[in-house]
């Protein structure tokens, strides 16, 4: 299986966002911005051009507005942009297979 750093990146954009949606209330206004300036340059070395746009725009919404019920709203979009770029994993069933003779011999010995 190879490691894909793309797939990285947005996992870990993704635990930021998460983060963050779990910390509300508990954020002051400029650690939040440094969180979401962060999110943004990160987002923005990638081209994940939605993501970074949303970052910019909330923290323009905080230097407005402060901390509001608006954080959550833009952090659930910059989760969907973020999911957007994923890739769907394939899923593959796992079929049993059948013991070879020999096997099972070989483990009640």
């Amino acid at each position: 299986m190879r490691h894909d750093p793309m797939l990285a990146i947005l996992a870990d954009l993704m635990r930021r966002v998460d983060g963050l949606a779990n910390q509300r209330g508990h954020l002051s206004v400029p650690r939040l911005h440094d969180e979401l300036d962060q999110i943004r340059h990160i987002a923005r070395a990638f081209r994940l051009d939605a993501v970074e746009g949303l970052a910019g725009t909330l923290e323009s919404a905080l230097s407005l507005h402060g901390l509001g019920p608006i954080v959550l709203s833009y952090l659930d979009l910059m989760r969907d942009a973020i999911a957007q770029d994923m890739p769907v994993a394939d899923i593959v069933a796992m079929i049993p297979q059948p013991m070879p003779s020999a096997t099972v011999h070989t483990l009640r010995a």
